[in-house]
């Protein structure tokens, strides 16, 4: 299903959108764009693939662990280099520390801008349209939803699908586990939107991509916030330095993205 777009009709929602776009572009300000797929780049991930390798070493792993299991299509919405601006709100915004609220903001402004505005191109090109959204468990203990989850809800007009730890697993555990992860509910045909903060290895994504697979989905498309990369070097380092924040004179659309 394709994103509501806004309209010339519809004011105060263009609006809403045309702050969101700003605060997202704020976000990323100075940051590496996502690559496309090619020499030097994991087909998978959009990480950095050594030459002559289609993929990166941990999703070449992963595809000889999980075969036919693993994300249709991962889709980083932005590169986040240890140290920047980006990767510090990834952090900040799962804790109660000053700046924590701010953070959130910035992160949620980027997901519904790339999930409007960029996401009907991954259907349009093949990708299953959604019927139903999941966050990739944290697996450490946190009272109540994901901070992912509690910060998109109510802006998806999606139902919610489930997954749950297994018990006795590792929950800092990186590495790709097939066995980790279980959706408590069956999922038959369903294509998923798989939401995840962070790409650091893709072992816990792909672990949560596994579960819904082997619960029933047919298709699982993957929307990850920030790719990790290594620190920047050099002039780029100091263009990605603090983005600035502003503040949003319209509060997010909400159910606005018409799946």
């Amino acid at each position: 299903m394709a994103a509501m777009m806004p309209t010339a009709a519809n004011g105060r929602e263009t609006g809403a959108w045309e702050v969101l776009r700003a605060r997202a572009r704020a976000a990323t300000a100075g940051l590496p764009a996502v690559p496309e797929p090619g020499p030097g780049v994991c087909a998978s991930c959009r990480g950095p693939a050594r030459h002559g390798f289609a993929r990166c070493f941990h999703c070449g792993l992963h595809t000889e662990t999980a075969p036919g299991l693993l994300a249709d299509v991962v889709a980083p919405v932005a590169c986040a280099p240890k140290g920047s601006s980006l990767a510090t709100d990834l952090w900040l915004y799962k804790s109660e520390r000053t700046g924590s609220r701010e953070a959130a903001e910035s992160l949620l402004a980027l997901l519904l801008v790339f999930l409007h505005d960029t996401a009907p191109g991954l259907w349009r090109a093949g990708a299953a349209a959604p019927t139903c959204a999941c966050v990739v468990p944290s697996g450490r203990g946190r009272p109540g939803p994901h901070p992912l989850q509690a910060l998109v809800h109510g802006c998806l007009a999606l139902p919610w699908a489930a997954l749950v730890a297994r018990p006795g697993g590792d929950p800092w555990a990186r590495a790709l586990d097939p066995g980790r992860f279980r959706a408590p509910q069956p999922l038959s045909g369903a294509a998923v939107l798989l939401l995840d903060d962070t790409w650091t290895s893709g072992g816990t994504a792909q672990s949560a991509a596994v579960a819904l697979k082997r619960g029933g989905a047919r298709w699982v498309t993957v929307v990850v916030l920030g790719r990790h990369l290594p620190p920047l070097r050099g002039p780029a380092a100091q263009r990605a330095g603090p983005a600035v924040r502003t503040e949003p004179d319209a509060g997010p659309p909400v159910n606005r993205l018409g799946w």
